[in-house]
């Protein structure tokens, strides 16, 4: 099942990196959002979330907030 995978980061975020690197080793494609970039991007993630922290993960309506691998495994269904 594909899933609709949206990753909010920064480009000096080390742990936006180290997510990004764990979904391209699980081969699972997603859009990348620069909200040091788009401030209408990052106003939406807060309004979303609650909060300014990146990363921040939409896997398929479900928000993650930081590099959390054992909830992103969890709402990709991946073991």
């Amino acid at each position: 099942m594909a899933h609709t995978v949206k990753i909010y980061s920064t480009q000096t975020c080390g742990y936006c990196r180290m997510a990004k690197e764990f979904l391209n080793q699980n081969n699972i494609e997603y859009t990348n959002i620069d909200v040091s970039q788009d401030q209408a991007a990052a106003q939406a993630m807060v309004n979303r979330s609650g909060q300014m922290g990146v990363p921040q993960i939409d896997i398929d309506g479900q928000i993650i907030v930081g590099f959390d691998k054992p909830a992103i495994k969890k709402a990709l269904g991946i073991a």
